[in-house]
């Protein structure tokens, strides 16, 4: 099939697309800068939020994966309204090529619905691209361990740097990390899949931890000693978010909405998607021990 990428220079869709290529799809990227896409396939050049290149981009393809989020440092309004432009290009843009699946990684919605602007941007844009093709899949994540992960690489970073790990409240909820290689096979095989047409899936790692136990278990399996101290009753989120950013040297309008997000439990309402995609799952210490080994291969950890 012809299946298009968008995102594909950052960190899942650059990921993604050998393991596509590897089933015989002829892939296709989008990229602001295609000079920073790996090497092999066509990229066309272009910005959803404006919209422009997506027509270009989306002719003649079958499957399309929606990989753009917006939530780095910009000048034309809030990341929420970017994301919601994005989608609205994107799906109109696909609906006029016939593209006959789109398949988009999306953020777990807690019980009782989003408990952060984050989530409910990310529900939105799922909404909004489910209707622009009678086969679209959404699948729903929490974090995603890998190497390349923002959300693990802010973790990594925080039991490096910090010499006593504080916790707020937050670090009591729970949610299931998934390995970065179960994910890419659960979005490949979403490409195909007629089990999964037209439907969202929420997936998750077969762990079920707290934020506060994920982060200890980055600490051992970083072979690291750092004293926990946990506040079962401080959340200071807005606060705690600037400082953490600061630490792990990230962009506050990443880690800000991200953590606003852990305010409740992110956990899975069910195992459709594994059992309906059978992919077999790694278990949470499996994914650390690749991810940060992938990671030292690179990048040499200071704390190690």
């Amino acid at each position: 099939m012809n299946v298009l990428v968008t995102g594909v220079t950052g960190y899942v869709g650059s990921r993604l697309v050998p393991r596509l290529r590897r089933d015989g799809h002829a892939v296709r990227g989008f990229a602001r800068d295609p000079r920073r896409a790996q090497p092999g396939i066509p990229v066309v050049a272009g910005d959803a939020v404006s919209g422009a290149g997506l027509p270009r981009a989306l002719a003649g393809i079958d499957v399309a994966y929606f990989l753009i989020h917006s939530m780095e440092p910009a000048t034309d309004g809030a990341f929420a309204q970017r994301e919601r432009t994005a989608a609205q290009h994107f799906a109109d843009a696909a609906r006029d090529a016939g593209v006959q699946r789109i398949v988009y990684l999306g953020g777990l919605i807690p019980e009782g619905g989003p408990a952060s602007a984050h989530l409910a941007s990310r529900l939105e844009v799922e909404h909004v691209l489910s209707t622009a093709a009678p086969c679209s899949v959404a699948l729903r994540a929490s974090i995603v361990i890998g190497a390349r992960s923002r959300s693990f690489r802010f973790l990594v970073r925080l039991v490096e740097r910090m010499p006593v790990l504080v916790v707020p409240a937050w670090g009591a909820h729970r949610t299931r990390p998934i390995d970065e290689r179960d994910m890419l096979e659960l979005l490949a095989r979403a490409a195909t899949h007629d089990s999964v047409c037209g439907r969202s899936l929420d997936v998750g790692g077969p762990d079920l931890v707290s934020y506060g136990e994920l982060i200890e278990r980055i600490r051992d399996l970083m072979l690291v000693g750092r004293p926990t101290i946990s506040f079962k009753r401080l959340t200071v989120t807005p606060i705690a978010s600037r400082i953490s950013a600061l630490i792990a040297d990230e962009d506050h309008e990443l880690i800000g909405p991200l953590m606003e997000s852990l305010d409740r439990d992110l956990l899975p309402r069910d195992d459709q998607a594994i059992d309906l995609l059978g992919v077999r799952l790694h278990s949470l210490d499996a994914a650390v021990e690749h991810a940060l080994g992938e990671w030292e291969a690179t990048e040499p950890l200071a704390a190690r």
